[in-house]
């Protein structure tokens, strides 16, 4: 039985609803952040980030052709909704609902906001900055999907010196293996695992998982799973991931 229906894969309002009954179950808070068209776009705040405990970041949905992301969040939330309860989390479910619904990477200006979180004038990266503000984390997690890739792999800013990636990377190779190539979007990989030692300067502008480095989350990570495989498969990698990387940084 699949995960998720092909059909369902780009209804971002059934997305939004979903998430809405998950944090009414696990006693979180929903905050709306801002209304892209006249989808919006929510938060999800747990009772122990709420009151000041360093949180796990998790984010999904900032390109709409991404759908493997946002439906892998939300799947790994509803499997730990007690975790959520217990933990401290702060979840960004879906930034950009009308690129998910229209089935692209661009939001419902055109734009592509993962160059944008550094603009506090944006419409939706400015309330992100606002919303984000002065919230202690522990490490942030930014979910994607590329067209390009040839299995699973990640991205990871790290202000210690041991990788994390790795063992994360090994938990999760069970569902897709690792993408094998040496070289990926012009960046050094060793076994799916990108570790960026200095900030990109090359970029017109800043991704999410890089704001939040430079705001002082400690680690992120950005994983990416191949848009092209099939769609139940990279939401259980994505789910794998979330868990892999709740075991190792536990």
């Amino acid at each position: 039985m699949k995960l998720l229906p092909n059909h369902r894969a780009h209804d971002a309002r059934h997305l939004i609803q979903r998430w809405r009954m998950l944090a009414r179950e696990a006693g979180c808070r929903v905050k709306k952040l801002c209304m892209a068209d006249e989808l919006p776009v929510i938060m999800i705040e747990s009772s122990a980030a709420r009151e000041g405990q360093p949180a796990a970041y998790l984010s999904a949905g900032v390109h709409g052709d991404e759908p493997g992301a946002a439906w892998g969040l939300l799947t790994w939330a509803e499997k730990h909704a007690r975790d959520l309860r217990r933990g401290s989390f702060l979840i960004a479910p879906c930034l950009n609902p009308v690129g998910l619904m229209l089935n692209t990477r661009v939001d419902h200006r055109g734009i592509d906001i993962n160059r944008r979180f550094h603009d506090a004038d944006d419409v939706i990266c400015g309330p992100w900055q606002r919303w984000i503000t002065g919230k202690a984390m522990r490490f942030g997690l930014c979910l994607h999907e590329d067209y390009d890739a040839q299995g699973i792999y990640l991205y990871e800013l790290n202000h210690a010196r041991q990788t994390a990636g790795h063992s994360i990377m090994e938990r999760c190779s069970r569902v897709i293996a690792p993408d094998p190539r040496r070289n990926i979007d012009g960046q050094r990989a060793n076994r799916g695992v990108i570790r960026r030692r200095t900030l990109p300067t090359h970029l017109p502008g800043m991704p999410e998982a890089v704001e939040l480095h430079v705001r002082g989350c400690p680690l992120t990570l950005t994983f990416e799973t191949p848009s092209e495989f099939d769609l139940d498969a990279r939401v259980r990698a994505q789910v794998k991931f979330i868990e892999a990387t709740m075991e190792v940084l536990a």
